[in-house]
């Protein structure tokens, strides 16, 4: 009972903490527009909460690896990042504004890899597998409240009030990170030296760095791709808000897919190469639709890649990351995810300026390309001692 008290701490806390998450960036865009009028700002602010994840990632999982109360740590990085967000929302001059919202972005994954990293304390007796997919689930379910959340208050309170919504549900999380379990005592290390453990972790380790390369180009891919449906509904069906409901759509979907397997998950490796596929198949019938039924199909068809392709990816990192770096080897791998996802955003905009088709093409073919990826990096079978 004990056990299953933690997770489903665990879990409320996660889903807040990633809502909120998931809510900011929407809500910026909006604040930017309301600034000054102009999407450029509300671009660069969330540019600059997302690229500058890459840098934080590695030394925010390297301390949380060597700290004996990792949950502390984590708990005062969520009100470090709901506290730059509100620092964005008092200050006026942009320049300044996206300076913070870089520097708060370097606490990001801390949602994600930092949270993800603490599971197997808190599991009990949910095997591994299955707790992953409902890890996995958390994230779906913020990706469908967020970004309608944000849509909803600004609509009726305001830009700003949706930024304070993003910021109480991150500090909301607090207490739950907080009471995470103790970890055991590490022998203390420089932290220079726990970061080149932990890269060399993920560069050696070939289940690892199958995964993280594959799944890496795999997202740049799916940037393309979420920002081509919000133009879908409009050149497509005359419908501006339609594009914005197929990005519920394949969020719905992947919540209910991980749902699903969650009671019996498939192989991990053989799931990230096979979501690859789906993927790019999703993306080529969304280039070819033209009609409703074919556009939600293909949303349909992503969402049911996406949310198993993350759960088999936890299930990767904890089974192959050795305790003492598995924090440094989560956040690691989500910055460079987060990175690849603000890339494959950033060359979607020249690209759907030639046209969508173009631009979902190319998403299916870093689909493709991550297919490629796979197959060749080959990983050993990992040994019994290491499996969880």
């Amino acid at each position: 009972m004990r056990g299953r008290y933690r997770l489903a701490v665990y879990l409320t806390g996660a889903t807040v903490a990633r809502t909120g998450d998931e809510l900011s960036g929407p809500a910026l865009l909006l604040l930017g527009l309301s600034v000054d009028g102009s999407a450029a700002t509300g671009s660069a602010l969330l540019a600059g909460l997302t690229i500058s994840a890459a840098a934080g990632g590695p030394l925010l999982g390297a301390l949380l690896d060597r700290s004996t109360r990792p949950g502390r740590l984590l708990a005062w990085a969520l009100l470090a990042y709901a506290g730059g967000l509100g620092v964005v929302l008092a200050l006026i001059e942009v320049p300044a504004v996206i300076a913070v919202a870089v520097a708060a972005g370097l606490l990001n994954p801390a949602l994600a890899g930092g949270w993800t990293a603490q599971l197997p304390q808190v599991r009990g007796r949910t095997p591994l597998p299955r707790a992953s997919a409902l890890d996995a689930m958390t994230f779906a379910a913020a990706s469908l409240a967020g970004p309608g959340l944000a849509g909803l208050v600004a609509a009726y309170a305001g830009a700003p009030a949706a930024v304070a919504v993003a910021i109480t549900l991150v500090a909301a999380a607090f207490p739950a990170a907080w009471a995470l379990p103790a970890a055991e005592a590490k022998p203390a290390k420089p932290i220079r030296r726990r970061l080149a453990e932990g890269f060399a972790v993920l560069f050696r380790n070939r289940a690892l760095l199958r995964a993280t390369a594959t799944s890496t180009v795999s997202f740049v891919g799916i940037g393309i791709a979420l920002v081509c449906y919000p133009l879908l509904g409009a050149q497509r069906l005359d419908a501006p808000g339609f594009g914005a409901l197929l990005l519920t759509v394949l969020a719905a979907a992947s919540l209910g897919a991980n749902a699903v397997l969650a009671r019996k998950p498939p192989p991990p490796d053989r799931t990230v190469l096979a979501t690859t596929g789906l993927l790019g198949s999703s993306f080529l019938l969304a280039a070819t639709g033209h009609d409703v039924v074919t556009l939600t199909a293909a949303a349909v068809l992503a969402g049911f890649a996406e949310g198993p392709q993350l759960s088999a990816l936890f299930a990767i990192r904890h089974r192959e990351a050795p305790a003492e770096v598995r924090a440094q080897v989560f956040t690691t791998a989500a910055s460079v995810k987060i990175t690849g996802l603000a890339a494959g955003a950033a060359v979607a905009g020249p690209l759907s300026a030639l046209s969508v088709t173009t631009a979902l093409s190319a998403a299916a073919g870093c689909q493709l390309l991550a297919a490629a990826t796979f197959m060749l990096v080959r990983a050993r079978t990992p040994s019994p001692a290491r499996a969880v």
